[in-house]
């Protein structure tokens, strides 16, 4: 995956966090990172952080089902939406391969987050692959 791929997948994750942590509308987020220029927010990000929302409740329930030891409310804000991104791109983003989904999370899990994120991540995300066929509905 290009590393401009990657780029506007953490814009996304930072999109996401924003929204939870300011208590607003992913599409607020999404409106004012247009008006203002720095970093330039692109259709792939716009896409990606639109489409883990519209779809939230169906992710949150099975991270919530799926994490082991952890409820979603102790996860740090910035790697429950990680998970968030990587469950949305591995059971619905059609054109995305399984292991791209997860491994893309778990590279902005790297740059974002704490030391032990990305193998909680890989473990989360690798249990809802081998559940997918019964999970992306």
């Amino acid at each position: 995956m290009s590393g401009a791929r990657r780029k506007a997948r953490r814009r996304a994750v930072e999109v996401l966090y924003e929204a939870e942590l300011r208590g607003v509308t992913v599409e607020k987020v999404i409106q004012r990172r247009r008006i203002q220029t720095e970093p330039p927010i692109n259709e792939f990000t716009e896409r990606l952080a639109a489409a883990v929302d519209e779809r939230r409740g169906r992710i949150d329930e099975l991270l919530d089902a799926y994490a082991i030891g952890w409820t979603l409310e102790r996860m740090p804000v910035v790697d429950r939406n990680i998970l968030r991104m990587g469950a949305y791109e591995l059971l619905w983003a059609e054109d995305i391969p399984d292991g791209v989904a997860i491994a893309e999370a778990v590279a902005v899990a790297k740059e974002l987050s704490t030391d032990e994120s990305p193998t909680f991540i890989n473990g989360l995300l690798s249990r809802l692959m081998e559940n997918k066929a019964s999970l992306a509905l």
